[in-house]
């Protein structure tokens, strides 16, 4: 039962009201065709209160991530609720589950034998931990091989505060200098 817009409370209340309650980012599609109201007025209603929020120095933030925009910790207060949640516990991902979404992510959709062969070490328990995680999901078979394929999810590109796979830095400025034949193994 849809409620008359007549009846709603204001747009910038409405979107706060919405967006305090989601545990994943909202496409401004998504919140124009809940409140019924044009995506562009919905998109400048966000784009000022992250203003508002910034101005006024609030220990949170509205933030664009991942196609969509959600409320996070302001930077500055980050230490503060961390050790709230944490409570001196803190879940690091280990050095092979860096290397192996690091893999994912730049070579998505792949499957858990490229990603070994990539990494020179099998990855099956790395990718079950990350896939159980969030990061990484099924990305389908490949046609050839029937292998499982695996790429990145909203909550990864989430908790690395990018708003798209395009954001990931460069890899070639991070490479030794002394490789000169750099041959591409996904061929």
């Amino acid at each position: 039962m849809s409620v008359p817009t007549e009846e709603l409370p204001p747009l910038k209340a409405s979107l706060e009201a919405v967006l305090m309650v989601v545990d994943e980012p909202v496409a401004e599609i998504t919140l124009a065709q809940l409140l019924e109201v044009p995506t562009v007025q919905v998109a400048a209603a966000l784009a000022e209160l992250a203003g508002e929020y910034r101005a006024q120095g609030r220990g949170f933030e509205l933030r664009e991530i991942a196609g969509g925009w959600r409320f996070y910790t302001a930077e500055f207060c980050a230490p503060v609720v961390e050790r709230f949640v944490t409570e001196g516990q803190q879940t690091r991902i280990t050095q092979a589950a860096l290397e192996t979404l690091s893999v994912i992510a730049y070579r998505q959709p792949v499957s858990r034998a490229r990603v070994s062969a990539i990494r020179g070490v099998n990855s099956d328990g790395v990718i079950r931990t990350l896939t159980l995680r969030g990061l990484i999901e099924d990305a389908g078979q490949d046609p050839e091989s029937q292998a499982t394929l695996y790429r990145t999810t909203g909550y990864f590109l989430e908790r690395l505060g990018l708003r798209s796979l395009e954001e990931l830095p460069e890899l070639a400025p991070h490479l030794p200098d002394e490789i000169t034949d750099i041959e591409d193994v996904s061929a």
